[in-house]
């Protein structure tokens, strides 16, 4: 997303918006629980409930894109236009196809074997797929992947890149344990850490391999749309205790790295044959 090679990319002012937007969402959204548990307990909809829930699906999870775009538009005057043209930029199709479609796959594939049906419709899948990319998809990864991720590994090995990523990411996500109505509440902090933590990694190689964050918002929004048919708390960040689950981001999680050193080779090579 910043493409200016001879500036350094503002990564602190980005944080300090994701930082201020996201505290004062949170806080509106804190103020507004009490209707949204009220319509979790009797399903009655309220104004407050209609507020608090416009707020958290175009405020909330959006943060990423709102600072990005806040950032961009202050540093280079960005458009809307040239901003979207940058978020769908996909220059490496067939490599964004394998690689994004091998770990959906196997995250599919593992909620085949290991999930739990909460009964819902196969067609909420696809569906909850649709809507998910531009909402949550696109609206995370923009930051997360297409910003923020990439000018870290400017300044630091993509190990440790990576892990900033992910600590930001998560700390990004804990206000909603605080919230009852959330259906993250009462859930293991210690399983959606490692859960965050290996995700990273893999939406780290994709970028790598693709530089495109069209190619991660698609994973992210893909995996989120599994616990429209499946538990997904139990599935995805629940404590690891099976060896399902082990195995599962085990497996994701080497072949993230294997994919990143091999992308990692290719593009020093290109470099190296440019000069």
């Amino acid at each position: 997303m910043w493409k200016d090679k001879y500036k350094t990319a503002p990564i602190a002012e980005f944080l300090g918006w994701t930082l201020f937007v996201s505290l004062l969402v949170q806080l509106t959204l804190f103020l507004l629980e009490p209707w949204s548990i009220s319509y979790m307990e009797n399903g009655k909809l309220t104004l407050g409930y209609t507020i608090y829930a416009v707020i958290g699906m175009f405020f909330s999870t959006p943060t990423p894109f709102i600072a990005l775009l806040i950032t961009l538009k202050r540093a280079e005057n960005i458009s809307m236009k040239e901003y979207f043209k940058r978020i769908i930029h996909t220059p490496k199709p067939l490599a964004t196809i394998i690689i994004t479609g091998l770990f959906c796959i196997g995250a599919f594939i593992f909620a085949l074997c290991c999930g739990v049906p909460n009964g819902s419709p196969w067609y909420l899948m696809p569906l909850g797929f649709i809507i998910m990319l531009p909402l949550v998809g696109i609206a995370e990864e923009i930051g997360w992947r297409g910003f923020l991720q990439p000018e870290l590994e400017k300044k630091f090995s993509f190990p440790i890149a990576t892990s900033i990523t992910a600590v930001i990411w998560y700390v990004w996500h804990l206000p909603i344990w605080l919230m009852p109505s959330s259906n993250h509440y009462g859930d293991s902090l210690i399983g959606f850490a490692i859960m965050i933590f290996v995700w990273a990694f893999v939406a780290a190689a994709i970028y790598k391999a693709t530089k495109s964050t069209l190619a991660c918002a698609i994973y992210h929004s893909f995996i989120n749309s599994i616990g429209a048919i499946y538990d997904w708390n139990a599935l995805f960040d629940a404590y690891p205790k099976t060896n399902g689950m082990l195995l599962y981001f085990g497996v994701v999680f080497i072949l993230a790295i294997f994919i990143w050193v091999l992308a990692d080779k290719k593009e020093k090579g290109l470099i190296s044959k440019a000069k």
